[in-house]
């Protein structure tokens, strides 16, 4: 079972309302609801501040945490959007009633929600100011630095800097919904928390905001599949061509025949086929060719070719059984 609940909070009743964080909310859960292919991926609870429900109280807000991570899972996500604080005692998700930042949900609730959750992981999602401030360690409370096994928080900038809107969208989640598209999938069509931080944070520069990343795991989950950019049997294949990790591939004018100085009995179709893998392969820099700039090149003056660092990582998942 997977299961998220996401949250977007524009209203409030007593400070500066926000403009966003509804429609990043909605983004979040059409994004994460189902996977590249339409098949069902996670089963998303969305709570947000509407026409028809204007507020949302830090009660229901912690009730819908609390239900989140209390039964068990195979992984469990928070998405928050929304106002955020911090004050000598900590962080603060800001629900609609809050007057001072004191009485939003603590960061530190949250966490304690999380430590004492079943799910095997848990993952926190924070578009808010001041996010970087979970699970920050503090005089006061050792167990605020605590992260529990199985447990992963990305939040959208550090605890001193704001989240940034643009267009009616935070810019922290318009690149992670990029991410989970597609932009930070590995070649399996896998979307690791892991990749959607390094994506996130080679899309921002120095000077704007910095996403924060936290996690003690064994292993990355996967938040969403899509469309592999390479068949799976295709990239199996990468055994049968290259006979180990190191090994190069020797090429000749047969691989990619020059029609002015090959003969059509020169040709070989088999040899063309594979060029054809090999050159998917380069495009996604699993291949290189050796002694040449170009493929076409290392072929026409039989040179070879090899693995990539990137390459030989999946050649031996392909022979350890793991892909």
């Amino acid at each position: 079972m997977r299961k998220a609940l996401c949250v977007g909070i524009n209203n409030y009743s007593k400070i500066i309302g926000l403009s966003g964080c509804v429609n990043d909310a909605i983004m979040i859960k059409n994004t994460l609801e189902y996977n590249g292919d339409g098949s069902k991926n996670f089963d998303v609870k969305l709570m947000c501040s509407t026409e028809q429900k204007p507020y949302i109280s830090r009660n229901e807000l912690k009730e819908a945490v609390e239900e989140l991570f209390h039964s068990e899972s195979e992984i469990a996500v928070f998405y928050f959007s929304g106002h955020g604080a911090f004050d000598s005692c900590g962080g603060y998700l800001c629900t609609s009633e809050v007057e001072r930042p004191d009485e939003g949900l603590s960061l530190n609730d949250l966490m304690n929600y999380v430590e004492q959750s079943k799910a095997q992981n848990k993952v926190i999602i924070l578009d808010s100011c001041h996010a970087g401030q979970v699970a920050n360690s503090t005089k006061m409370d050792n167990n605020y630095a605590v992260l529990q096994q199985g447990t992963t928080i990305l939040a959208a900038c550090g605890k001193d800097e704001g989240s940034a809107e643009r267009g009616g969208f935070g810019v922290f989640t318009s690149l992670l919904v990029e991410a989970l598209e597609g932009g930070a999938m590995n070649l399996l069509g896998d979307v690791s928390p892991g990749s959607v931080y390094s994506y996130i944070d080679r899309s921002l520069g120095a000077w704007e905001q910095r996403p924060v990343f936290k996690a003690n795991i064994q292993s990355f989950v996967s938040l969403r599949r899509n469309k592999p950019p390479i068949n799976i049997r295709d990239l199996r294949k990468i055994t049968s061509i290259f006979s180990g990790p190191y090994a190069e591939f020797p090429l000749d004018p047969t691989f990619e025949p020059d029609k002015h100085e090959v003969t059509d009995q020169r040709v070989n179709k088999e040899h063309q086929e594979t060029f054809a893998l090999l050159q998917r392969f380069v495009k996604l820099n699993l291949v290189l060719p050796v002694g040449e700039e170009h493929m076409y090149y290392a072929a026409i003056h039989s040179k070879s070719c090899k693995l990539t660092a990137q390459g030989r990582h999946y050649w031996k998942l392909v022979a350890n059984g793991r892909i």
